[in-house]
């Protein structure tokens, strides 16, 4: 499946149907052709809904709204009609995560009287649950707040470092927190101990990272290649190298890809191409192979097989891996 949007794609995701994308002017578009148009202005943000089935998008309307191909509805609106700049949700706890300027929300998706609001002294950029769906990680400017999602009351626990934190993810034994930062660098931390991990040698901004092989290994954007971070142990990669895949010295990779579970990973390119591979094997599998735009979004299927991406100048598609 290949096809062109006349708008920027924003995110692509796998719900249990198939592909899904989200895009500027506001729609969701599935792999089979259905489409919601859905808020006025942007979609920015965008998870797999917690039951599986169709996502939830967060808009510069200031709304959340879950997405499926027969129907949508808002779920939620920011406390002061600011945009959503991310969003997360868990299977788990169906709970469902979102930041608006320097509040952290947080609904259920299955008990549409429940909220939560959390406010930072900064504003929120990135969110992540742990892997039950029971804390959530913020991140904001000096580090990433620890919140438990369903307490009313409460002090975070605050994990610090000076500097601009645009992204964050918990590993998959919820033993790490990682955060993408402004100055082409990561910031880890044991939650353990709270013990600092500074992960950096990154010729650009780091823009996604991902984790892989049953969270033994976490693959981020940023460089030539895909760089892959060993989280082998109660270390993690605190004293390790990291080792970097695909590497080619006219493009960087701007997006990666994989599921916790599986082996494999998927990666953007700067040039317009992406691969998928196979860490532990040898070489690369273009599924896009035609330079172009840089792509914008990209996701692997829960199988791992097959791969999802679009470039900034609207074309998206659909491949096996």
């Amino acid at each position: 499946m290949q096809t062109s949007y006349d708008a920027q794609i924003t995110a692509a995701l796998f719900d249990r149907d198939g592909a899904v994308f989200t895009l500027g002017d506001g729609s969701v578009r599935f792999e089979d052709g259905a489409f919601n148009q859905v808020h006025d202005g942007a979609i920015l943000c965008a998870a797999l809904h917690p039951s599986g089935e169709g996502v939830v998008t967060g808009g510069d309307d200031g709304r959340v709204i879950w997405s499926r191909k027969a129907e949508a509805g808002v779920l939620a609106t920011s406390a002061k009609r600011q945009w959503i700049d991310a969003v997360d949700a868990s299977s788990d706890s169906k709970l469902i995560a979102f930041s608006s300027g320097r509040t952290l929300s947080v609904i259920d998706a299955t008990d549409p009287a429940f909220r939560r609001d959390f406010e930072h002294e900064r504003t929120v950029s990135g969110v992540a649950f742990d892997p039950k769906g029971r804390r959530i990680a913020a991140s904001t400017y000096g580090g990433v707040a620890l919140w438990y999602a369903r307490i009313a009351q409460q002090k975070p626990t605050m994990l610090k470092w000076a500097g601009s934190h645009t992204g964050v993810a918990v590993s998959p034994d919820g033993a790490f927190v990682v955060t993408m930062m402004q100055d082409a660098q990561l910031h880890g931390w044991r939650l353990k101990d709270s013990k600092d991990m500074r992960m950096g040698g990154y010729p650009s901004k780091v823009r996604s990272l991902a984790f892989l092989s049953e969270g033994r290994l976490m693959a981020t954007s940023g460089a030539q290649g895909a760089v892959l971070w060993p989280f082998i142990g109660t270390n993690g990669p605190m004293g390790r190298d990291a080792t970097e895949i695909g590497y080619d010295e006219g493009s960087l990779v701007t997006l990666v890809a994989a599921r916790a579970r599986h082996g494999v990973l998927a990666a953007g390119l700067s040039d317009g191409r992406v691969w998928w591979a196979d860490p532990a094997g040898q070489g690369l599998n273009f599924v896009k192979a035609d330079r172009g735009a840089p792509i914008a979004a990209l996701a692997l299927s829960p199988d791992g097989r097959r791969v999802a991406w679009a470039d900034e100048d609207g074309n998206a598609g659909v491949a096996l891996a």
